[in-house]
This record gives structure tokens, C-alpha cells and sequence, in this order.
């Protein structure tokens, strides 16, 4: 018994080193790139560590426009993505009305499918329609792919909701405007958080659709990233953008850590 017990926690102590070794090591090597300066074959670690790279790369103006670019983007489609979403969600959590449920499942279409086929030809409907290259095309492109996670997760997060709290103020006079705003949402809000923190986080991080549709005028950071290495530029250039990129992210994730930890998602805010 001890030895079979003893096999299974190797077992689960490899396995977790070899996720960690695959996950950490290219994360480590591009982070070693973003601070090194000179780093030449067959030498394991870099012979000059600097910020060298760092300072051009931040000097260049086609950087910032990028940034700039991709949080604009980015704070658009999340604050589109919630306006049609969000009430499409409380319709599917509370109401109910002839094919809702296929309707519903509909949503899962734009994944069933090889995303970069789908995307080629929603592209050959926006060359029709002009929006090639322009920042409300991307914005489009990228708005299909948060409608999943904006619905699912919110609707999961309205069907929660406690109905005997909400059964209670109506009894007490309350109107339903006044149980949605003090009753209702209060409870859904931190999921809905989440829920808007991940499409931040994918949106600002989505490739394929901004290359697609945005090229050649529109670039984005992560399809700039992608421009320094396909051309052979300086290779730290692409590494410092790769941890530029890594810090949004790091920070969305911290902030949902901190929802989940205080119990946010069972409680609510206004618990």
C-alpha cells in the first residue's frame, strides 16, 4: 500500500515538474532575452546582462502607437462586448421565450469551427463592405470572439443569484428596478467582473483576427511582437514586448485572485 501510495506521488511529482519545465522555461528564456545584450552560441547563459534593448525598444515611436492602439482596442470591444452581452445574459438567465436554448448554444458556433477558417471568411465579407484595415473591423472581428465567454459566464452568475432575497424586497414594497440594482446585481457583479477582466485579457492579447483584418495599417501589440521576430529584427526587441505584454495580464489576474480570495464570487460585492 505504502509503495503503490509512494509511486503515485513520483508520479504526480514528475508530472508537475514537467508542466512547470514546459510552461516556465520559455517564459524564463524570453525573460532572460528582455535583459540581455549579448548572448552568443555555445554559451548557456548570457555573457552581458543591460537594458540596453529596453531603452530602444521604448524608443520607438511604432511601439507606443501599437500600445495605444491595443488598449483602445481593447477597452472598446469589453465595453461593447458588456452593453450587448450582459442583458443578452439576463434575458437567458431569467426570461423565457420560443428558442432560447438553441439560441443559446448558438453562441458556441464560432468555436466549434478552426477559428482561422472562420475568420478568413468573415474577412471576405469585410473586404466587401470596406472594413479591411480599419479599427472598427478589428473591433468586430474581435467582438465575435467575446460573445461565448460574455453570455455563458454571466448567465451563470444571474442564475445564482439568491431568489428568496430577491422574493423578500419585492414583498417589502421594492420595485424590480430597485431588486435588480440592489438585489440582483450586487450578487453577479464579481463574476461579471471576472468575466469582463478575461475578455480584457484575450482581447488585448487576440492575434489572429487584428492580423487578418487590421494589416497593414492596424497593429496591435501583439502583431507587432510578431512582426520583430517573423523579420528577423533585433530578437530583445520581441523579448522586451513579450514582458511588456505579460504585465496586463499579470495584473487582471492578480485582481481576480483577489475577488475569488475574499469569497466575492459566493458573496457578492454588496454582502
Amino acid at each position: 500500500m505504502s509503495l503503490g501510495a509512494a509511486r503515485i506521488d513520483w508520479t504526480g511529482i514528475l508530472f508537475a515538474a514537467l508542466l512547470t519545465l514546459f510552461i516556465a522555461l520559455p517564459l524564463i528564456v524570453v525573460g532572460t532575452w528582455a535583459f540581455t545584450e549579448v548572448w552568443r552560441y555555445p554559451s548557456v547563459i548570457p555573457q552581458q546582462f543591460g537594458l540596453r534593448f529596453w531603452s530602444q525598444t521604448l524608443s520607438r515611436s511604432d511601439v507606443w502607437e501599437s500600445l495605444f492602439l491595443s488598449l483602445r482596442l481593447t477597452a472598446t470591444v469589453t465595453l461593447l462586448s458588456a452593453v450587448i452581452c450582459l442583458p443578452a445574459a439576463y434575458a437567458f438567465a431569467r426570461l423565457t421565450f420560443p428558442g432560447k436554448n438553441i439560441l443559446f448554444l448558438s453562441f458556441l458556433a464560432s468555436h466549434a469551427f478552426p477559428k482561422f477558417g472562420l475568420l478568413v471568411a468573415i474577412a471576405g465579407i469585410f473586404l466587401q463592405l470596406g472594413l479591411i484595415s480599419t479599427f472598427w473591423g478589428v473591433v468586430l472581428i474581435q467582438l465575435v470572439g467575446t460573445l461565448m465567454l460574455m453570455i455563458w459566464i454571466p448567465v451563470a452568475a444571474f442564475q445564482n443569484v439568491d431568489r428568496r432575497m430577491e422574493e423578500a424586497a419585492q414583498d417589502a414594497g421594492a420595485t424590480p428596478l430597485r431588486v435588480f440594482w440592489s438585489i440582483t446585481l450586487p450578487q453577479a457583479a464579481p463574476t461579471i467582473v471576472a468575466a469582463l477582466l478575461l475578455t480584457f485579457v484575450g482581447t488585448f492579447y487576440e492575434t489572429e483576427g487584428a492580423w487578418l483584418i487590421g494589416a497593414p495599417e492596424i497593429r496591435t501589440m501583439p502583431v507587432l511582437m510578431i512582426t520583430f521576430i517573423n523579420n528577423q529584427i533585433v530578437v530583445q526587441y520581441g523579448a522586451v514586448l513579450s514582458v511588456m505584454l505579460w504585465v496586463p495580464s499579470f495584473i487582471a489576474l492578480m485582481f481576480a485572485r483577489r475577488v475569488v480570495g475574499t469569497g466575492a464570487f459566493a458573496r457578492g460585492f454588496g454582502a
